[in-house]
């Protein structure tokens, strides 16, 4: 871990303007597993999970160009108090790979949630109810009521589904001292690369528009499941007071 200037870390950040960003690799990485076996909802679930690693790939090759990496660590989860905003096509897919899951794995998550739904009940529907589309100040009220992701291990400070968390989730990062996120709620020297939604989301509409127009699944709606954003939350709590979302 190396402890960054400001300065530093905005010299470096600007380097990324000769960065050429190939969002074609995330299309490429759809076609490529909507076309494998298996049922549909597990081929779309994998391009959400692959369409999310590039998203990480796009991270790391982004470090490299400007030759420093952040300074977050495994036990370091300031970020995961965060709002997570999805839309219901990603939460489905979430809940898809959460299904999957090795049995005695996948009930501890939901134990965990089910705990996590009961703890935390008034602060959720405090949360919940911010509205971020309209509200310039959103993160910061959310984030002040110290409300943990539903995946957060409060424990361990890891996160329970990591290889399916969210784009967010992989997108913010901290190339300072990390003694900044402890400190602020919303630092502003904290990095969102939130740019490469753009490719990763185009990519999964585009398989969920294939899936829909050529095999129709009764798990999709297509496409209101892209359109319909909340809270991932109110998401996991739907799932999990309905048995589906």
């Amino acid at each position: 871990m190396r402890d960054r200037s400001l300065q530093e870390v905005k010299d470096r950040l600007a380097t990324l303007v000769s960065y050429e960003l190939n969002e074609d690799d995330f299309y490429d990485v759809a076609d490529k597993h909507l076309n494998e076996r298996g049922t549909v909802e597990n081929r779309l679930s994998e391009v959400y999970q692959n369409t999310l690693a590039e998203v990480s790939q796009k991270m790391n090759e982004m470090d490299n160009h400007m030759g420093m990496t952040p300074n977050c660590q495994l036990g370091c989860a300031f970020c995961c108090y965060f709002p997570i905003i999805v839309n219901r096509l990603e939460a489905k897919m979430l809940v898809h790979s959460i299904e999957q899951m090795e049995e005695s794995r996948r009930e501890d998550l939901k134990n965990h949630l089910t705990n996590y739904f009961k703890k935390y009940s008034s602060t959720i529907e405090t949360c919940t109810s911010i509205d971020y589309e309209n509200d310039p100040d959103a993160k910061l009220k959310y984030k002040r009521e110290n409300l943990p992701c539903p995946l957060l291990d409060e424990e361990k400070q890891a996160c329970k589904a990591y290889e399916a968390r969210p784009l967010p989730c992989r997108t913010y990062v901290n190339y300072m001292d990390p003694k900044i996120c402890a400190e602020n709620h919303v630092p502003e020297e904290a990095v969102s690369f939130e740019f490469l939604y753009d490719g990763y989301m185009g990519a999964l509409n585009e398989a969920a528009q294939a899936v829909y127009e050529e095999e129709d699944p009764d798990f999709l709606d297509y496409p209101s499941d892209v359109y319909q954003y909340d809270y991932l939350p109110a998401f996991l709590k739907e799932w999990m007071q309905e048995g589906r979302l």
